[in-house]
């Protein structure tokens, strides 16, 4: 409702109170779609913040304004020391103007996505603020009141159709009345309800920032969940365009985050699962060397020039049957197979590293999201944005962020940091209060941490090869046994102020193990 006609009507006159006898100092715009204008008499100051975007359009009242050094535009030049001389409301329209001196006049069109503020003078446009309503150039300020028949007889002929006779209601005075029986109430008492409502449209009392189906809105009527409730329209407006751009801010910049998450989340995924089939596949055929160790055990047994041979396969103990070409001899054919064996071989581990990165970036990824779902509201967002903006920038940028090097047990994942400032991030960021933490007791080392499953408890078998990591990569990784510390994440903390990677643990155990890579390729 704040470009309802009602409270644009308010608004008008409280500008027409407020701006008479103030000259235009400035006109600028710095953000797409706002427009900054400003107004001053002695040591008194006013600005209008015209927001005239196509998602959302408003007009707030600052009376200090800190104008940007760099990306500023001066606009309305022409204005700059014209007086403004009143404020001109149009009957039955979202749309007022300023009368200033020098023949000027100054129109705000307030038509929700069509919205604009044109420059006149002597009755022809100078200016739009938004050249792309370029028609707006043809309109005439002086003759844009819309008048309405709007007594007893007009309503009766139109059966107390609201659309019809009060064209300029909207949507909240029309619930306001529905709630008050107005469908029900017979044509006198519809009359009636209508009159005792445009009593309070036409002089509020207060101006109200509602909610009224899931949407902030303001209003002249107590309607739905009052919010707050202020005493005049300029203090209003300003207020509803301050918790709307934050609200709505914040749900779009939400919605934008999660979305972006979730898609690289589902992209690393498919790559991982895809890469994981294909090294199954790798590791399972029949390897190529196998195959050319078979053939070129029975050289002497496959005759010349043979495009099909039965072979004994001593691997499988299996006869089985191998296809060769006939201008090929077998000791090429072998020869070709070692070295496709060789590639083969380069291609698992180039595999298993892929594998092993994405399963990196889709933890970080998932955290990020974890993260994500405690966000709930606008300062927590803007803080979420700046500290997870690797995540939501290049792919290059998101590899470099990993800080964890990633191991799998019996289907629990352990994480082990990379240095001490990876360290700060991996307990920080991506452990939670019920994620087992180790490291090495009493020495520098890779903070390492076990990911919690609802409903499992950890094996010690698990918990074992996780302390082999922690001692592992650990200033005691060459002693014969290393003693290592672990504890749920909840009773370790940061202190403030405190190094890279150094932490404090309040409860812990000890588990000895020997310093080794349980899980390195032999």
């Amino acid at each position: 409702m704040h470009l309802n006609y009602y409270f644009l009507r308010q608004l008008s006159q409280a500008l027409k109170l407020k701006l008479v006898g103030m000259q235009v100092v400035t006109g600028f715009s710095q953000n797409k779609d706002e427009l900054v204008i400003g107004f001053a008499r002695d040591t008194e100051e006013l600005y209008i913040r015209a927001q005239l975007g196509s998602q959302f359009t408003s007009l707030s009242f600052p009376t200090e304004f800190r104008r940007a050094r760099a990306n500023s535009v001066e606009l309305m030049q022409e204005l700059q020391g014209q007086t403004v001389e009143d404020v001109v409301q149009h009957q039955n329209e979202r749309s007022f103007y300023f009368i200033l001196s020098g023949g000027y006049l100054l129109l705000f069109k307030l038509f929700g996505n069509r919205s604009n503020i044109i420059l006149f003078k002597d009755n022809e446009a100078l200016e739009l603020f938004q050249n792309k309503f370029s028609a707006d150039a043809e309109l005439s300020p002086l003759q844009m009141d819309r008048p309405l028949l709007q007594n007893f007889s007009a309503f009766e002929t139109a059966s107390g159709n609201l659309r019809k006779i009060y064209p300029t209601f909207g949507e909240v005075p029309v619930l306001y009345l529905e709630e008050r029986g107005y469908s029900q109430a017979a044509l006198e008492e519809k009359w009636e309800l209508v009159q005792s409502m445009l009593d309070v449209l036409e002089s509020p009392e207060l101006y109200y920032i509602i909610r009224l189906k899931g949407k902030l809105r303001l209003s002249l009527l107590p309607l739905g969940e009052v919010l707050y409730t202020y005493a005049g329209p300029m203090e209003a407006a300003d207020h509803f365009t301050r918790l709307y751009l934050s609200e709505t801010g914040f749900e779009r910049q939400y919605e934008q985050a999660k979305q972006q998450l979730e898609r690289k989340r589902h992209v690393t995924k498919t790559v991982m699962d895809q890469s994981e089939q294909k090294l199954q596949e790798l590791r399972h055929d029949r390897s190529y060397s196998q195959t050319a160790d078979v053939i070129m055990a029975n050289l002497t047994n496959i005759p010349p020039r043979s495009t099909e041979v039965e072979l004994y396969d001593f691997y499988t103990d299996q006869t089985r049957t191998y296809k060769l070409k006939q201008n090929e001899t077998p000791q090429k054919f072998a020869e070709r197979l070692y070295r496709k064996a060789k590639n083969q071989h380069v291609e698992v581990k180039q595999l298993e590293e892929k594998v092993e990165r994405k399963l990196e970036e889709l933890i970080v990824l998932e955290d990020a999201l974890q993260n994500l779902a405690d966000v709930e509201n606008y300062k927590q967002m803007k803080a979420y944005l700046r500290e997870y903006n690797h995540l939501l920038g290049s792919k290059q940028q998101e590899q470099v962020q990993i800080p964890f090097r990633v191991f799998e047990s019996e289907g629990f994942k352990i994480l082990v940091g990379k240095n001490s400032q990876n360290n700060d991030e991996l307990t920080q960021r991506h452990t939670y209060k019920e994620d087992m933490w180790l490291h090495a007791k009493d020495v520098s080392g890779s903070h390492v941490v076990i990911k919690y499953q609802a409903g499992k408890s950890i094996p010690n078998t698990v918990l074992e090869k996780a302390a082999q990591l922690a001692a592992y990569y650990s200033k005691r990784k060459t002693d014969s046994l290393c003693p290592v510390i672990y504890t749920p994440k909840k009773w370790v903390r940061k202190p403030k102020g405190s190094p890279a990677g150094s932490v404090v643990v309040e409860r812990e155990k000890v588990l000895l193990v020997k310093p080794e890579n349980p899980f390195a390729k032999v």
